[in-house]
């Protein structure tokens, strides 16, 4: 069918309530109207929908169209408004995806956000709510002209530092919403703190472990050798204390969250870790995940040895186990996703379809695809396209539903 040379457009918009929509299609039904598109958006109890229709003839005032629709929607206590224009208007897809994520999301920093990229010649398409809690979150959707892709992507993070919300930008379409397995880094990514610095501090040598873990992080320190002389200070530790230890680990807040979402969404999930299988494995049990990938700790006698045996998952580790893992099953690399916070996990964030810094040092957030600073690792599931509403909805339905009341800002 050819496009029509003239399309009306009927907009109602007042306080939603039930009948309205069905108010204004009988309306056209008995009008015989075609329709060429249909959109509706309801923030806060108000409607605005927005109905295309082909050339139904005379709709001025006093004509038989518009005497029928505004009867019907008047009728439910709302507005109309009728707009004629040449043709349907043919809209591209959108390019790309942005997640502004903030608590708050200030009017400034959005206004400081669509500013910078309209200025770059990209047009938002749609705005919607992703998120109210634990942070606010907003997706847009967007047209993005070829050449300015990479100025975007830097345009965006600095928006992001100056106005103190997390910024993310995606392509828009099937790939966004193909990925099938995700890795997570351990220590200050999805539990709190680092395992090394705990068991260093049963030694007495926690100052000195955290001062390399620091220097490692940054990308100061080559990691296998900063590993192998944090392990050192370990020497003559009873094993139990791996048990110990492994009894105090904390979750990030949001992990449980994240990861029931992700199997209900059919990911395959895994950790990737410098740290130890010792500590890791009853905590990769305890969260059924698919794939762990850490070092080991030598013990003999009953102690720790202060050496660490097999290869070490190192940087380039990180990266190789990501690509067994998705290989083992199946996956294309380019439906992986893999989160981390330390410059050790550059390569596997670089490996990755979806590299995400989660509150993480410089030299990470440089190379990363989306960098997240708020400490709660669900807002992980926003970049993926998962709204609040909808991990609530399943979490309602299966009694694990709870909100924690968060510190005040």
């Amino acid at each position: 069918m050819s496009a029509p040379d003239t399309t009306v457009l009927i907009t109602v918009t007042g306080v939603d309530r039930p009948g309205v929509t069905s108010a204004l299609f009988e309306a056209l039904a008995a009008l015989d109207a075609q329709l060429l598109n249909v959109e509706q958006v309801v923030i806060n109890g108000q409607l605005s929908l927005g109905v295309l229709i082909n050339d139904p003839g005379p709709t001025g005032p006093g004509s038989a169209f518009r005497i029928r629709v505004e009867g019907a929607v008047h009728g439910v206590g709302l507005n109309v408004t009728m707009e004629r224009s040449d043709g349907i208007p043919v809209a591209a897809p959108s390019t790309h995806c942005i997640v502004v994520l903030g608590r708050p999301i200030t009017a400034t920093a959005f206004a400081v956000l669509a500013r910078e990229i309209a200025a770059l010649g990209v047009n938002i398409d749609t705005i919607g709510g992703v998120s109210d809690y634990p942070v606010t979150g907003l997706e847009l959707r967007v047209s993005v002209p070829d050449d300015v892709d990479e100025a975007l992507r830097s345009t965006l993070a600095r928006v992001a530092a100056a106005e103190s919300v997390d910024v993310a930008v995606e392509q828009h379409g099937l790939s966004r919403r193909a990925k099938r397995l995700i890795v997570f880094d351990v220590d200050s990514t999805l539990i709190q703190g680092e395992v090394i610095e705990m068991l260093a501090a049963r030694a007495g040598a926690e100052a000195k472990v955290a001062a390399i873990t620091e220097a490692a992080m940054r990308g100061e320190l080559d990691f296998a050798e900063s590993l192998r002389e944090r392990v050192a200070t370990l020497a003559g530790l009873p094993v139990e204390v791996l048990d110990e230890v492994a009894d105090e680990i904390e979750l990030t807040p949001g992990a449980r969250t994240t990861l029931r979402t992700l199997r209900r969404l059919g990911y395959r999930c895994g950790v990737v870790s410098g740290g130890f299988r010792e500590i890791i494995d009853p905590l990769a049990h305890e969260l059924a995940l698919d794939f762990v990938a850490a070092n080991v700790l030598e013990v003999e006698d009953g102690k720790l040895t202060g050496r660490v045996v097999g290869e070490i998952v190192d940087r380039p580790g990180k990266a190789k186990a990501l690509r067994a893992f998705a290989a083992e099953v199946g996956v294309p690399m380019e439906q992986t996703v893999a989160v981390g916070d330390g410059a050790n996990d550059i390569d596997m964030l670089a490996a990755a379809g979806l590299g995400v810094a989660f509150n993480a040092k410089p030299a990470l957030r440089e190379v990363a695809d989306a960098s997240l600073s708020h400490p709660y690792l669900d807002t992980v599931l926003f970049l993926l396209g998962v709204t609040r509403a909808e991990i609530e909805a399943a979490d309602a339905k299966d009694g694990t539903f709870r909100r924690v009341e968060l510190p005040p800002v």
